[in-house]
């Protein structure tokens, strides 16, 4: 049977050594509180859209995204990241996008049904008319009541966008507590 050796000294932190087959594994524990967080409880999500999706024109349009690769704590529907574990999130989003004449567009981070970031802003042109912004961004969530959502802004005539796992994403993972 395996033991567990608690060393700790006046710091205020204490070292846990479980031995294991090949060696020794040590974990720290700072002399702080909080939660301490493993893979296992730690919020993460990638979602996308695979077929088009065409926005409306000169206004903000949410994003979906219908396709999950993985949502690690069910913290992703609909389109939009809830996060229940209080702390910060990294998120990340892209949206290939293509109109037949000169356009604009903006992809923006919604928090709570508002915009929070804008993540890029493009001016197309005839010669430059497939693109995709992406953004990518450190923010905080309650997790309580914080949702996050991507918008997509378009402007011109005959505004679209195309999607596929690799053109339309949205994306999250939790990378420490609050």
């Amino acid at each position: 049977m395996s033991s567990v050796i608690l060393n700790g000294d006046t710091s205020g932190s204490v070292t846990v050594s479980v031995p294991a087959v090949a060696g020794t594994n040590t974990v720290t524990i700072p002399a702080s509180t909080g939660t301490v967080m493993v893979s296992g409880n730690m919020p993460a999500f990638s979602a996308y859209n695979g077929s088009a999706q065409t926005f409306s024109n000169a206004t903000f349009t949410k994003a979906t995204f219908p396709t999950e690769e993985f949502d690690t704590n069910s913290n992703f529907a609909s389109s939009t990241f809830t996060p229940t574990v209080a702390g910060y999130y990294q998120l990340s989003a892209g949206i290939g996008i293509t109109a037949t004449a000169p356009t604009n567009g903006i992809l923006a981070l919604y928090k709570n049904g508002s915009a929070y970031k804008r993540f890029t802003s493009i001016n197309l042109s005839a010669s430059l008319n497939n693109i995709t912004p992406t953004g990518s961004i450190t923010v905080y969530a309650n997790g309580t009541t914080d949702y996050f959502e991507i918008y997509m802004y378009m402007a011109g005539t005959s505004p679209s966008t195309f999607g596929g796992q690799d053109l339309a994403w949205f994306t999250g993972s939790m990378i420490r507590t609050a």
